[in-house]
């Protein structure tokens, strides 16, 4: 059964972009199709940037315009012709997914008073119930930060909350919900109180939830880019990848640069006449010096060309913070900065990020899913995994430590980590290095601990402890004193003496250089010989696991009975029940030769070791994974046909197959998860993702749970 929610505002800028973002990924997560449909498009002129944000995170292909139902002059030409259109459209969308998010009007462009009332008659015919969501501030656009809003009183909202129920009764449409965004965060038990008391009774006999999440300023500030396009300016200096930072306010500097610079301020974009160049220099310089607020951005107005020796100061600066230039004079530029817009867009993970925990955080999404009758789906969606992941991390609240702070990916992933909540953060590197560059590319790491590998106590403890470790080598606390100030050594330390659960490396160092000092320091779990690592493949309907595809090169029969137990047990520690398929070129007896009799060697082995173990070897892939193929050529089994863990003879033939899937079936390759140490250590490939990461730190975050 189809299950739609149609969300819905009375009133523009409520931010039902970051409701409607926090709704999806609660039922991408529970539900295996999930799809979203915009009745009415935003613009006749420009792509609709949140449809496209929301695009992007459905689990199956739709595209922009089967998402669209009508325009607003479709509507204003013939009401009733566009409702029949919607109503249609929408018909195609629901016959594709599980679960449909409907994305109601904006309010923008041509929004009248009786907006609300047509999408409530949109959402009657649709047959989905209505999260209405209120706004809880009076204003619009950055200039709110610029005093022009104030937060709106419980009793205010609630005014506006019985305002909406009228329109929505008169439709006779269901209120699923109701969530008050961008509320006053010292009053949101007050205004969940007061919205409450006023919303209706459903049929069941009981009245939709109501919930709050409070204002964030980075939600509502505009990007640099945004700035650029509402100014009409081009960038003429900086990284123009920085453009994507917000901006958290507006500095005017139109006096002396001695009057200007009291006045710089955290994440501002400061305005500044192109032809004082003085002035222009000495905030450049006052942000590379650190003794200042570090700020957004640059724009420098009235059109002016630099003179060629400023021009060539800038290029042998070559400071990474944008400036732009735009023809525009003070005061215009000023306005059009301050009627900038945040903008919840794809190309934002920081605001994505933000607006996702904020959801999160506030929002009951199981009791809302609940309201829905959405049960979870059979079927394990990569999404579905990922969510798992991410949530199991969570509850689990470990700390990890990440030793490559000189990598941007490094600090996105764990901008993105603790904004979720997903685990508390070590982050090895010199602190104001890696906090200046966290500040440029506009991420948020306060909550992350900052270390230098040359902190001076925490080198001389793991130096005496490393060279006790290592005495049997002949390693002295002089030698091991250098050693420790290594990434991974130091990163490695800091979990063997308890002060990080885990550690995740490997983006900017190879994976010998990431385990190496795990080998000599965490050493293996009791009663394994080996470490050895496997991929979790998310499959488009289930998770596999394989292993060994990245450690150890040609396995012997004993060895390869540990990396199958080993496997096994990683696959039970993420809810996979393991089935174990030990694989070969021949199933059963059919073939003989060296390599086939080291499968079958190891499969006595894992029998032996492991009785409890559903097992099966040698076996062939496609007698593993196959039904039809399993029960042909090893009718009987309980493995055949149903395998969940495929342990490969060498590296070779694992590595290139887990890429093979990945490639060609469009799996999802989580990995590689490292296997049979005592604590948890996990290795990145150097190509990894900012996903990537994120997801490695979650499986080290549970690891450690387990362990």
């Amino acid at each position: 059964m189809v299950r739609s929610i149609y969300i819905t505002s009375a009133e523009g800028h409520t931010g039902k972009s970051t409701i409607a973002l926090g709704v999806l990924e609660s039922l991408r997560h529970s539900v295996g199709r999930v799809g979203v449909f915009r009745p009415i498009a935003r613009s006749t002129v420009e792509r609709d940037y949140v449809l496209e944000l929301l695009l992007e995170r459905v689990t199956t292909e739709l595209s922009y315009e089967d998402a669209i139902g009508v325009t607003y002059e479709d509507v204003h030409v013939d009401a009733e012709a566009a409702l029949a259109e919607i109503v249609h459209r929408f018909r195609a969308v629901e016959a594709r997914f599980d679960a449909v998010v409907i994305l109601g009007s904006d309010y923008t462009d041509v929004g009248s008073p009786t907006e609300l009332g047509y999408n409530a008659r949109i959402a009657a015919n649709l047959g989905a119930p209505v999260l209405l969501v209120l706004g809880g501030r009076v204003g619009q656009g950055f200039g709110e930060r610029l005093g022009q809003a104030d937060p709106r009183s419980p009793e205010d909202v609630q005014h506006l909350a019985e305002l909406a129920f009228t329109e929505l009764r008169a439709e006779h449409v269901s209120v699923l919900a109701v969530i008050t965004n961008r509320a006053d965060a010292d009053r949101l038990d007050d205004i969940v109180e007061a919205v409450a008391e006023v919303a209706p009774v459903e049929r069941g006999g009981d009245r939709p939830p109501v919930w709050a999440i409070p204002e964030d300023e980075f939600l509502v500030a505009p990007s640099i880019r945004s700035i650029v396009e509402a100014t009409g300016a081009s960038l003429i200096a900086g990284d123009e990848t920085l453009l994507g930072r917000e901006a958290l306010d507006v500095v005017v500097a139109g006096m002396s640069m001695d009057n200007v610079l009291p006045r710089l301020v955290e994440g501002a974009v400061v305005v500044v006449p192109g032809d004082r160049t003085e002035v222009l220099l000495a905030v450049l310089m006052a942000n590379a010096s650190g003794t200042f607020p570090s700020i957004a951005g640059i724009v420098l107005n009235g059109g002016f060309d630099l003179p060629e020796p400023i021009e060539r100061l800038l290029a042998g600066l070559r400071s990474p913070l944008p400036i732009v230039r735009t023809g525009l004079d003070t005061y215009d530029t000023v306005v059009r900065i301050t009627h900038a817009r945040g903008r919840l867009a794809a190309d934002s993970p920081r605001k994505y990020d933000t607006a996702l925990a904020l959801f999160e955080r506030h929002v009951d999404a199981s009791a809302l899913l609940g309201r829905l009758d959405v049960t979870r789906h059979d079927v394990v969606t990569p999404l579905m995994f990922e969510y798992d992941l991410i949530a199991r991390a969570r509850s689990a609240d470990k700390h990890i430590v990440l030793p490559e702070g000189d990598d941007d990916r490094i600090l996105r992933a764990a901008a993105t980590l603790l904004s979720r909540g997903v685990a508390r953060l070590t982050i090895l590197g010199e602190p104001f290095e890696v906090r200046s560059r966290a500040i440029e590319l506009g991420l948020d790491l306060s909550a992350a601990e900052v270390v230098s590998p040359f902190d001076d106590v925490l080198r001389f403890r793991f130096a005496t402890e490393y060279a006790q470790l290592r005495a049997h080598k002949g390693i002295t606390v002089d030698q091991a004193s250098d050693t420790v100030t290594d990434p991974s050594y130091f990163g490695t330390m800091m979990v063997h003496l308890g002060l990080a659960d885990g550690m995740v490396s490997g983006a900017a160092h190879t994976t010998a250089h990431t385990i190496r000092p795990a080998f000599e320091i965490i050493k293996t779990t009791p009663g394994v010989s080996v470490v050895s690592s496997v991929f979790l493949m998310a499959l488009a309907d289930r998770v596999l696991v394989y292993g060994d595809c990245a450690v150890i090169p040609d396995p012997t029969a004993e060895q390869l009975a540990d990396i199958a137990v080993s496997s096994a047990r990683t696959a039970d520690q993420f809810g996979i029940e393991p089935r174990v398929a030990m694989l070969s070129y021949s199933t059963g007896d059919s073939g003989a030769g060296a390599d086939v009799d080291k499968v079958r060697a190891a499969t006595a082995l894992v029998r032996e070791r492991a009785p409890q173990l559903a097992v099966a070897g040698p076996i062939q892939y496609d007698a593993a994974a196959d039904a039809a193929v399993g029960a042909a050529k090893m009718p009987g089994s309980d493995v055949a046909g149903r395998a969940t863990v495929f342990v490969f003879p060498d590296l070779n033939t694992g590595n290139n197959t887990y890429k093979a899937v990945q490639r060609s079936a469009g799996a999802v390759a989580i990995g590689p998860v490292l296997q049979g140490l005592r604590k948890p250590i996990n290795d990145l490939s150097r190509g990894a993702t900012v996903d990537d990461i994120v997801n490695t730190v979650a499986i080290t975050a549970i690891q450690a749970a387990l362990a």
